[in-house]
């Protein structure tokens, strides 16, 4: 598999020597109102994200609507609903794709989906769809990968529960679907995942194994995780957002709320911009301040022809003398002219 190093969706470069790009999961937090997703698109735009991100799905294509205990959820954030259920109460109407589409097109801020079967992925090709992303529990679902890849687009693929084999794979069918913008983001499909689950520093693993970029699906619930991933190569943070996360919805509970999502597009740029490159030169900022730096001084009156000593020659700041490095060489030599105490010391004021 021979994956591009820079993947491009809507004209914004994501790789290396790119600031982290951040994806705003709108998810199931419209809560049943086109007005709340439009809200959140608006907050999204004014916090600084790249990208909003939708899911596109229907009950009847994503599960069957039954009543036997493999479609009951037992536990955790959705206890007592059948999957049906579920995803009847959190999928986004179909029929509200084209005019949220069209108000983040109108704001520019890029809008995208997560097709969850062949015809989600074809009503987003009706809407010009710049990029696709596949949900972790459909990373092992290689005929959607397959269809979705074949459009063309940059691909974003979610690794929550995937085992290695499993991630080859979707990259494998990414691929041979003709896939050559592909990013893997590392996730924990845990709602939400504690940051000990995380372990970070799969990151660089992955990019060495599958050749290609690597992003971070965050379900922590503060910043901390998308973040540190910066430092570890991380080039896309995905974290669901929401307009307040007690607002009762399926995943607002687990999601960033205005201030958090600012901070969060702020942060990791500047984690980026602090990555820098190796540098081992002098800065700007510290120019002004290399001054109090330490130095060698008189820190007695030295007559000409006395020695100099650990009593009369000190290292302490500012930095206008010689360095400290010179002190031993200087002692037991002889001053050549009369010294007056706090002067800086340079070689001219020194018998040689």
């Amino acid at each position: 598999m021979a994956f591009k190093n820079t993947v491009t969706i809507n004209g914004r470069t994501l790789g290396n020597g790119h600031p982290p790009y951040i994806i705003a999961e709108l998810s199931a937090n419209h809560n049943g109102s086109l007005e709340r997703a439009l809200s959140i698109i608006d907050m999204a735009h004014r916090c600084g994200a790249d990208a909003i991100k939708l899911q596109t799905y229907k009950a009847d294509t994503i599960t069957f609507d039954s009543d036997k205990e493999d479609f009951q959820i037992h536990g955790g954030l959705w206890d007592g609903k059948t999957l049906y259920e579920l995803y009847e109460w959190a999928h986004m109407p179909w029929d509200w794709h084209k005019p949220l589409f069209e108000h983040a097109r109108k704001l520019g801020i890029t809008i995208f989906s997560s097709p969850f079967d062949d015809t989600a992925v074809d009503l987003l090709e009706d809407l010009g769809a710049p990029a696709y992303k596949i949900a972790s529990f459909e990373a092992i679902d290689l005929p959607l990968i397959r269809y979705t890849a074949s459009t063309g687009k940059p691909l974003i693929i979610s690794t929550g529960m995937a085992t290695e084999d499993e991630i080859q794979e979707a990259a494998a069918a990414a691929a041979d679907a003709g896939c050559q913008e592909l990013v893997l983001l590392h996730c924990v499909s845990g709602y939400p995942a504690p940051a000990e689950d995380y372990n970070l520093r799969t990151l660089t693993d992955m990019m060495d194994r599958y050749n290609c970029l690597v992003g971070l699906s965050d379900h922590t619930i503060d910043n901390a995780a998308a973040i540190a991933s910066v430092a570890l190569g991380a080039c896309l943070i995905e974290k669901h957002v929401t307009l307040d996360r007690k607002g009762g919805g399926p995943d607002d509970s687990f999601s960033l709320e205005p201030d958090d999502l600012k901070m969060l597009c702020e942060s990791s740029r500047t984690a980026w911009q602090a990555l820098g490159s190796v540098d081992y030169s002098r800065k700007a900022s510290e120019v002004g301040n290399a001054k109090f730096r330490r130095s060698l001084y008189a820190v007695k009156n030295i007559r000409k022809g006395e020695p100099f000593t650990l009593e009369n020659v000190r290292s302490i700041r500012p930095g206008f003398g010689l360095a400290p490095k010179h002190r031993e060489e200087i002692l037991g030599k002889s001053a050549a002219h009369d010294i007056e105490a706090g002067t800086a010391l340079n070689w001219d004021l020194i018998e040689h």
